[in-house]
């Protein structure tokens, strides 16, 4: 089975229909969360989620804009949030908030979560990926740190596909990989697309003009 795997979308719809167009043929997707903030399409981004079925888990974004959160947000973090809570109906902010944690998929052998098995916000950097990260299944799919990577151990994968939406690993291309889990492999991707229609998009809604140039810098 071929796997896609995306994650942390932001409300960039740009950056995720350039990775659909560049993904190679897939049996399914799967998202490790954050579909929405800091970009302005939160909307499009929930709705292409929904409509194409793809298994996601809760970001610490889309808590936050579905009801409350813990996780402490900067003012550009925040505005984000504001910016999805205004743009998203009540059927799309109901289905955020009741997305899980974490989830099993692919026949119970890939877990996606969007921080840490036992923290869904705390950050887990590749210098931490570990065999002990991984419970019963073979593959590990985290998000939220933005940095794309990934390990293969005796005991299974460890992977981070990097963010579609805001990459921060220094590579401002949109970022995802794939998941072969008949060969037990990963290959990363990344992709083009129009940063300069996003970064105007953001200053068009009023967004914080630090989420449009972190874009091009990639982080």
């Amino acid at each position: 089975m071929n796997v896609g795997v995306i994650s942390d979308l932001h409300g960039n719809k740009v950056a995720l229909d350039a990775v659909i167009e560049d993904m190679p043929a897939v049996d399914r997707i799967i998202c490790a969360g954050d579909i929405v903030g800091y970009n302005p399409w939160h909307a499009d981004c929930v709705d292409f989620v929904r409509e194409e079925s793809i298994p996601t888990v809760m970001g610490n974004h889309d808590r936050a804009t579905a009801g409350s959160t813990s996780f402490g947000f900067n003012s550009m973090a925040g505005a984000g949030v504001e910016h999805a809570r205004e743009q998203l109906n009540d059927d799309q902010l109901s289905w955020l908030g009741a997305l899980p944690d974490s989830r099993l998929v692919c026949d119970d052998r890939v877990k996606i979560v969007h921080g840490h098995p036992d923290n869904p916000d705390r950050y887990t950097y590749p210098s931490e990926f570990s065999p002990k990260l991984l419970d019963e299944e073979d593959v590990l799919v985290m998000g939220h740190t933005h940095v794309q990577a990934n390990e293969i151990f005796d005991e299974g994968i460890v992977m981070n596909p990097g963010s579609v939406g805001q990459p921060r690993d220094s590579d401002p291309r949109a970022a995802y990989a794939t998941l072969d889990l008949d060969e037990m492999t990963v290959e990363e991707h990344r992709v083009t697309y129009d940063i300069e229609r996003v970064q105007e998009a953001v200053r068009e809604a009023g967004l914080p003009g630090r989420i449009a140039s972190r874009l091009e810098e990639g982080r």
